[in-house]
């Protein structure tokens, strides 16, 4: 069943196409970084979505890429390219009037993970908290010591590579920071209960640092 609170939106310059959730009184917005070539439609995605909604926390999940540029399978890992509509929706939303006046989370996953940082690098970024989840923050390379916003990295226990990747992330921020391992799971958290733990991490380090 639809979320009432949910309402299509598009995302300029390109019209990205885009999901946007505002419960009442929202104490920030949480815009979703996708990876691999998933989209707004993502079934994990959409299900942290709804319980962060339910925590009082806007959301936003949009497509970052073209349906032209999502066949070619180098965008996927294009980090800049993903990071730049990370930003761009991030500008759309703070011009927002029912967005505007929220502080800003990301929330990452796979290479949206290292778009997500990236952007959350650049000199003029309002980001004030950043998830990963089963993310590759590695691929942020050089940008990793100039994010400022407190950081969260959210790994399977049994994703033993990427937990590797992580932990060598990890060493290389310079914010505010944590690794959660999520004990038994693998690398899309499909294990019962697994996903849940994981929006339980990302809820509480968003409302965290929000400030409202």
């Amino acid at each position: 069943m639809p979320d009432p609170m949910v309402r299509e939106r598009r995302i300029p310059p390109l019209g990205l196409p885009a999901l946007v959730g505002i419960p009442p009184d929202a104490r920030g917005l949480v815009v979703f970084a996708h990876g691999s070539g998933s989209g707004r439609l993502s079934p994990r995605n959409n299900a942290v979505a709804a319980q962060l909604r339910a925590a009082g926390l806007a959301t936003l999940l949009f497509d970052l890429l073209t349906p032209d540029e999502a066949a070619d399978r180098e965008n996927v890992f294009d980090i800049a390219l993903l990071a730049s509509r990370l930003a761009d929706a991030s500008r759309w939303a703070g011009a927002e009037p029912d967005l505007a006046l929220l502080e800003l989370g990301y929330f990452g996953a796979s290479t949206g993970a290292a778009a997500a940082l990236v952007a959350a690098a650049e000199p003029d970024s309002r980001v004030v908290a950043v998830v990963s989840r089963g993310g590759r923050p590695d691929l942020a390379g050089a940008a990793l010591p100039a994010v400022r916003a407190p950081t969260l990295l959210i790994v399977g226990g049994d994703d033993v590579t990427v937990l590797e990747l992580n932990r060598r992330a990890l060493a290389s921020l310079r914010c505010e920071k944590a690794l959660e391992v999520v004990p038994g799971a693998t690398h899309l958290f499909e294990e019962p209960g697994a996903l849940e733990q994981v929006t339980i991490l990302a809820r509480d380090w968003f409302l965290r640092f929000f400030s409202h």
